[in-house]
């Protein structure tokens, strides 16, 4: 059971606010009759809900997967910066989404929206070990000598020892000094990346994150700045970290 002033912010038709607005105003209905008090509890996948003569379906939880751009923050807000939220068109603003996890400014590519606390928390949760790959062009040549710290786990320069990780190369440059790679962490430290690259002596010049758990990003169909809703096929490969409802 839902107050009904939570149901119409929860279905982001309006604000706690707002909501008792509209209901006492009369234009909120419920089994065809006027709500009199936003106390009123209701069976939100029961009750047949109008405002202003619209049906209100409810749905609990909202998934987007974005292609992140650089320059664009990993927050809900900020007074001075344009956060991947500010990149939602406005009916698909929400109060309750927030990004799963974080990537850094510079850093592009998959990120998980949600309203969805639950598997939030279990899809970052350590003991999950959800995987998480990242395309990178570095500056320094990549080597099976890379790989094998990589696959052992490394200890950066402040001590961190990190977990085994995949490194695969795609391509290197030898008159550049320069490696194109992919990597799969199943940790989410602060700058994990390029301080396991910095580790080695070298220097991560572009990042991408490419894959999350089952998520993966194709971003010539879905280009920088872009989003979209998570298929039904996604959200089902989602059920293995949390409740998706």
């Amino acid at each position: 059971m839902m107050r009904i002033d939570k149901f119409l912010s929860q279905t982001g038709v309006a604000t706690r606010s707002q909501a008792r607005k509209l209901i006492k105003q009369g234009k909120v209905m419920v089994d065809g009759k006027p709500v009199k008090t936003p106390k009123l509890k209701i069976d939100e996948s029961q009750t047949a809900v109008e405002l202003e003569g619209k049906q209100i379906v409810f749905q609990r939880y909202f998934y987007y997967l974005l292609n992140k751009p650089q320059g664009v923050i990993t927050a809900t807000r900020d007074k001075s910066q344009r956060t991947v939220l500010d990149l939602l068109k406005a009916e698909d603003r929400r109060e309750d989404i927030f990004p799963v996890g974080r990537l850094d400014k510079d850093t592009t590519g998959l990120l998980l929206l949600t309203n969805n606390g639950d598997l939030a928390h279990e899809m970052l949760s350590p003991r999950h070990h959800v995987e998480k790959t990242y395309r990178a062009l570095i500056s320094g040549l990549a080597d099976a000598k890379t790989q094998a710290a990589f696959k052992k786990g490394l200890v950066l320069r402040d001590g961190l020892h990190t977990q085994p990780a995949k490194l695969e190369i795609e391509r290197t440059d030898q008159q550049k000094e320069e490696s194109l790679v992919k990597t799969t962490i199943t940790e989410g430290k602060y700058h994990q990346i390029k301080r396991m690259f910095a580790a080695c002596g070298m220097h991560v010049v572009k990042l991408e994150r490419i894959a999350m758990g089952s998520l993966v990003l194709d971003d010539k169909k879905l280009p920088a700045g872009r989003y979209r809703e998570l298929t039904e096929k996604e959200i089902e490969g989602l059920k293995k970290y949390g409740p998706v409802e």
